[in-house]
């Protein structure tokens, strides 16, 4: 299987990205087009590319949130909104060039107000200021202690309770017809307790296989920042039952071991002889309920996945990870200027009703990939530097490209 997954890599033209891989410790990396040759079954532009704006609601504030619809003109779009930057839609081919929608959400903005409210699935979401945990929300800058407020199990989770996933980002579709747009957010200081104003931006553009996303960020005072995207992909279609089926592969020898309220350890421990070993090609579900601790860790009543993997070669030329789906024959690939790779399995979701198309969503019902540093680096003075600094530009881009097996 893992010659098939890398052969589809290969006939989808993935590794023929511009930019060289960079160290990841720098949180400096160079703007990076990721462009790579369409697929090679690729069909002829049936329309040109562009951007489509509309209304998507109103905030209980009054302001209004927006829709923009991407559209590569190869049969892909990807619909975001600027509530949380979300990536509300993605609709992919299959092998028989049927598009479905592919990322779980909503069809009104209610959908994602309430889901902010009670489940926090943070469903497309932009994570910020700290992507994943902070041990009890706390992390010590320059002598001083901050404080973020808790949201999971006494720890921090996504940025706490008003991270950016539930903020009104400002956008700006490309004027020159590239299939992109634009999100802007100011961050004041001291916003869920995080020092220094920060100027973050998030360029989305939709590519001819795939999506790219851009990040950059300024502040003006010494902070910390992890951001990632929190798209949850089933490649069978939203609502389709589950995801244990997918095939995943991660480039990736080691991975963060956590305690019991997934808070790292600071140790990096080898894959090797575990259900966390996915250097060649598993389904999700062949080892999800096999008994072991870190396992039980993610969903103590019957296994998940929801663990950091230490990327043996981070950057725009190797896959970071690679997903394949056997009915549709639907593939994933991702590549990432950051170290770390978290995979979600949906464990905390038991059962969302009203999906988009009126679907509910189940357990194991999506994987997340969120490309990010690793959780809880301020309190771990190994892990790779999450620190950002008057003067330095945080960036980082990661890349989702489609496909079909051969």
């Amino acid at each position: 299987m893992r010659i098939a997954l890398l052969a589809a890599v290969t006939a989808m033209g993935l590794g023929a990205c511009s930019q060289p891989p960079e160290d990841p410790a720098t949180r400096a990396q160079p703007d990076a087009s990721g462009a790579a040759a369409p697929a090679a079954s690729s069909a002829p532009a049936a329309a040109p590319a562009q951007v489509v704006a509309s209304d998507f609601g109103t905030l209980p504030d009054g302001r209004k949130v927006q829709k923009f619809v991407l559209d590569n003109g190869h049969g892909m779009t990807a619909s975001i909104i600027t509530y949380g930057g979300i990536l509300q839609a993605l609709t992919v081919p299959d092998r028989n060039g049927k598009a479905d929608d592919v990322v779980l959400g909503y069809d009104r903005l209610d959908g994602y107000l309430k889901d902010a409210a009670t489940v926090q699935t943070n469903f497309g979401a932009l994570i910020g200021r700290y992507a994943n945990r902070l041990a009890k929300g706390r992390f010590t800058l320059d002598g001083k202690t901050y404080q973020i407020p808790t949201n999971n199990n006494g720890n921090t989770l996504h940025g706490g309770p008003e991270g950016f996933a539930t903020k009104l980002w400002e956008a700006s579709p490309a004027s020159d017809g590239t299939p992109s747009v634009t999100l802007r957010y100011r961050s004041p200081d001291g916003e869920m307790g995080f020092p220094g104003t920060l100027d973050v931006s998030v360029v989305y553009t939709l590519q001819d296989d795939g999506l790219k996303l851009d990040y950059r960020a300024t502040t003006d005072k010494p902070t910390v920042l992890n951001l990632t995207s929190h798209g949850y992909f089933n490649l069978a279609g939203a609502g389709a039952a589950s995801v244990l089926d997918h095939r995943v592969q991660i480039n990736a020898a080691r991975y963060t071991q956590t305690d019991a309220q997934l808070i790292p350890t600071g140790k990096l421990l080898p894959v090797a002889g575990t259900p966390l070993d996915f250097r060649t090609p598993h389904a999700l579900g062949e080892r999800i309920h096999e008994d072991n601790a870190d396992l039980r860790h993610a969903e103590p009543k019957q296994g998940g996945y929801d663990f950091n993997w230490v990327l043996d070669a981070p950057g725009l030329e190797t896959p970071a990870v690679l997903v394949e789906e056997p009915t549709t024959g639907r593939t994933l690939t991702v590549f990432t200027t950051e170290p770390g790779m978290q995979l979600y399995t949906s464990n905390a979701i038991d059962r969302i009703e009203g999906g988009k198309g009126g679907k509910p969503y189940l357990h194991w019902g999506a994987l997340a990939l969120e490309a990010q540093h690793f959780p809880d680096s301020p309190n771990h003075a190994d892990f790779p530097s999450t620190r950002l600094d008057p003067g330095q530009t945080y960036t980082q881009t990661t890349i989702y490209r489609f496909g079909v097996a051969k």
